[in-house]
């Protein structure tokens, strides 16, 4: 989200909720203590709605800006857990699509 929180096109309602949803995080005070058990479902809860929220406005520059970063503090084995997740994500895409696709073509076929 940071690397989204810095483009020039992302809309200041989405750097909103990217200030707001970080913000929260590093909050001495918090809605859930984060020493109690579960303690940190209402951070990662806040940081979810706002990934969520702001996901369309996460491009490619983003995701390698992101990289980039991950590489240089967990090393290139970390880059590799994300393009597992990456290529799991672009499968599912794809399959979307071609359901969409399908369903496009029943549906022209029924209207018939």
């Amino acid at each position: 989200m940071f690397y989204t929180l810095q483009k020039p096109t992302t809309p200041v309602w989405a750097k909103t909720v990217i200030i707001g949803a970080l913000g929260y995080f590093i909050l001495p005070i918090d809605l859930i203590p984060d020493l109690l058990p579960g303690g940190y479902t209402d951070d990662f809860s806040g940081l979810f709605g706002a990934l969520v929220t702001v996901s369309m406005f996460i491009d490619e520059e983003v995701k390698l800006n992101a990289k980039e970063r991950i590489r240089i503090w967990f090393g290139e084995s970390a880059i590799s857990d994300t393009d597992l997740v990456d290529d799991k994500l672009n499968k599912k895409t794809d399959q979307d699509e071609q359901d969409k696709d399908e369903n496009k073509g029943k549906d022209e076929d029924e209207d018939k």
